[in-house]
């Protein structure tokens, strides 16, 4: 059995803990409060143009002003990973690392071995997990979310269209964990380039009349809502993390409360035993005496 200075300490421990990770619920639902609003007014945008450039692109040559919606045979692959900076949210990057490597067992292994695949992450965690593995990784844009903004989401766009309309990458997808709600997170794995086809079960309606003229309209709005699309996800990722971590520090707190529990009983436990041990000494030694 433990003694009452041991039982003490960890009473005291448990508790610091517990007040640690209360605030840091708090810090959690105050940030998940914003990013929630963000992505809660991005999102019917972001899927009006999403919808609107897959029609757009989808009756469009090469020759009409954007190189995005072609598809080529796979060679070379992008893996654009969205994670967090910092820990403490469950199992939040964990799940995205896990989802990319089985991305990349399933479809691109044999590229992957060639060395013909590399991995953008966006986020520390993600970053750090490919890096140990000795993974390709294109390592410009990790820390984007120590200013998160569209301008610093917008660089990591720019490249890997840069990259797809050169033809260094035939395929970029995004692997990032979609809000749903505080407890829950989807994680999304998702085709960013060529543009995917438009999945209207009505058809396509391919028969536009463009104004000014085609090639300046397709060259400013297709860039423009594949920057959009990647600072949505960047977004949904933004958010989720902020509930799982709110989930996570609740539970934390949970537990520490229960652990409390068992450990004043544990010491009132173990104090009753020490004066009882004391009681029993002294009626002992007044025997002997007698």
């Amino acid at each position: 059995m433990p003694n009452l200075k041991e039982v003490k300490s960890r009473i005291v421990s448990v508790i610091s803990t517990q007040q640690i990770t209360k605030a840091m619920k708090m810090v959690a639902a105050a940030k998940l409060r914003r990013a929630q609003d963000n992505i809660i007014q991005m999102r019917p945008y972001a899927q009006k143009l999403d919808g609107v450039l897959r029609n757009v692109t989808a009756g469009l040559d090469p020759e009409d002003g954007s190189k995005f919606n072609v598809e080529r045979e796979v060679n070379r692959v992008l893996l654009i990973i969205v994670t967090s900076d910092r820990g403490l949210c469950g199992a939040f990057n964990s799940n995205i690392n896990k989802a990319t490597l089985a991305l990349i067992e399933e479809k691109y292994a044999y590229i992957h071995k060639r060395g013909d695949l590399d991995i953008l992450p966006l986020g520390k965690k993600g970053y750090d997990f490919f890096r140990k593995r000795k993974y390709k990784m294109v390592t410009d844009f990790w820390n984007v979310f120590s200013d998160l903004s569209f301008f610093e989401a917008t660089k990591a766009a720019d490249f890997a269209m840069k990259k797809f309309e050169e033809g260094e990458y035939d395929r970029v997808d995004i692997i990032y964990n979609e809000f749903k709600n505080v407890a829950t997170q989807i994680v999304r794995k998702e085709p960013y380039l060529p543009i995917p086809p438009s999945d209207d079960d009505l058809g396509v309606e391919s028969d536009y009349i463009f104004q000014p003229d085609k090639e300046k309209i397709v060259r400013e709005i297709v860039p423009k809502s594949l920057k959009i699309q990647l600072y949505k996800s960047i977004l949904e990722s933004n958010a989720a993390e902020q509930g799982a971590r709110m989930t996570a520090m609740d539970k934390a707190t949970e537990n520490a409360g229960e652990l409390l529990k068992e450990l004043r009983i544990s010491y009132n436990r173990t104090r009753q035993a020490a004066i009882t041990t004391e009681i029993n000494e002294i009626v002992a030694g007044a025997q002997a005496l007698g």
